[in-house]
């Protein structure tokens, strides 16, 4: 019997690891790269290809989403000055996973999920709150797992290293940058 795809919004290799391999067993997940919030354009692309490569390697499908930064601007306009872990992050998540969902929907898959859950910079419970809310308003089921739980953010700290990976020191967006 075939397995369900499942549309994995992802934000880079690292993040993507472990959340792979826990996802492969049940499910064939296929990877969605939107992060228009990744600033600066190189860094853009830096993650984008190490990730690129890693689907490659691991024979899953990649699809990336047109980079328009300047949309993403325009809709976390106003929360600038946000702390990080604050409303600009929350509006952040709402995006990409407002679009993902969307994505998802118009190419009739029934479930998403995201690789944002296994960092612990980032709060679970918000970005799986808007993962349900999103899935709701498109009509799909949300995967609604916080990764970094059972050592998860240790086991994708270990994959990134035996496979080499980038690693970034800020979560991705002009106002996330650690100075």
């Amino acid at each position: 019997m075939a397995k369900e795809q499942i549309l994995l919004h992802a934000c880079c290799a690292t993040c993507a690891g472990y959340v792979l391999e826990k996802l492969m067993p049940e499910y064939n997940p296929i990877i969605y790269y939107f992060n228009p919030n990744i600033y600066p354009p190189e860094e853009y692309y830096l993650r984008r290809d190490e990730l690129k490569r890693y689907a490659a390697k691991k024979k899953i499908e990649f699809i990336e989403e047109t980079y328009n930064p300047d949309s993403w601007l325009h809709f976390i306009k106003g929360l600038e000055h946000e702390p990080e872990k604050g409303r600009r992050c929350e509006q952040c998540f709402y995006y990409r996973l407002q679009q993902t969902a969307s994505f998802a929907q118009k190419k009739g898959f029934r479930y998403f999920t995201t690789t944002l859950t296994i960092s612990p910079h980032k709060n679970s419970k918000t970005i799986l709150d808007i993962g349900h809310q999103t899935a709701i308003q498109n009509g799909l089921t949300f995967l609604d797992e916080d990764f970094k739980k059972k050592d998860g953010f240790k086991k994708t700290m270990a994959i990134a290293k035996e496979e080499n990976f980038y690693r970034q020191n800020y979560c991705g967006c002009i106002f996330s940058i650690r100075k």
